[in-house]
């Protein structure tokens, strides 16, 4: 049998659909080296366990693939009926068996990369709207399925961390969140700096008189913006060491 490939050859989008694949298997990864009894463990996330992470990932494949239906055939589809129907779900697969969770993952993730592989070139433009109410081209779900696997895969608690998360996975993310605080006003005497990369990445307050500087490698800037710790971030008042602030919500 000859394998079937993407039917779009755009490469950009090419590229993206190889890192939410990586993604995926990086998260299966970390997911397979876990014990049945391990799932029962707190994940990094406040009040969910480590099956509450896959229980949310694998039931997030299902929504997006949904979106790519709705590309696909012109027909709404949403994501969720609702958010308390999505939190109802995820709390529900949280107390599957361990072999019915995992296989949630597992077949989730394949339907989903079967749902973009087979999506026509022409379809990947096609009008979605995600449960947040964000209308978005349909290609956006692929980013949205990116950011997911990879920091959901540092929330299983299992040795995984954001130096694993690919440069660019991390440069978008920050640059996401950033911006999603510019739009609600929040980052408002907030300047964030990250060091150490070949070019400058200067977010938040740009323009205000007496920022508090936030400032950090990549990937624990990343980690810091998505309330994930400080390790390696220092924050400056003027002149004065402080403790850095906490970031503000992004979701």
């Amino acid at each position: 049998m000859v394998a079937r490939h993407d039917e779009t050859t755009d490469p950009v989008l090419l590229d993206g659909l190889l890192q939410a694949r990586r993604g995926t298997a990086f998260f299966a990864r970390k997911l397979n080296e876990l014990s049945d009894m391990d799932l029962d463990a707190p994940s990094l996330l406040p009040g969910w366990t480590r099956r509450h992470v896959v229980s949310h990932v694998g039931y997030n494949a299902r929504a997006i693939a949904r979106l790519v239906e709705w590309a696909a055939t012109g027909v709404e589809n949403p994501m969720y009926p609702s958010l308390e129907i999505r939190n109802h779900e995820i709390d529900f697969g949280a107390t599957l068996s361990p072999i019915a969770l995992r296989n949630l993952f597992d077949h989730s993730a394949i339907h989903l990369n079967v749902e973009w592989r087979d999506l026509p070139a022409d379809s990947w433009h096609h009008k979605v709207t995600t449960v947040q109410g964000r209308v978005v081209q349909a290609e956006e779900t692929v980013w949205m399925r990116t950011r997911e696997v990879w920091v959901h895969a540092v929330d299983l608690d299992n040795g995984a961390s954001f130096h694993d998360i690919p440069a660019p996975v991390l440069a978008r993310l920050l640059k996401d969140i950033s911006g999603a605080w510019s739009s609600r006003g929040t980052d408002k005497g907030l300047l964030i700096e990250v060091t150490g990369h070949s070019s400058t990445l200067v977010f938040g307050d740009v323009a205000g008189s007496s920022p508090v500087k936030v400032s950090g490698p990549l990937a624990a800037m990343t980690a810091w913006a998505t309330g994930r710790g400080t390790a390696s971030v220092t924050a400056k008042h003027g002149v004065e060491a402080i403790a850095p602030p906490a970031a503000p919500p992004w979701i």
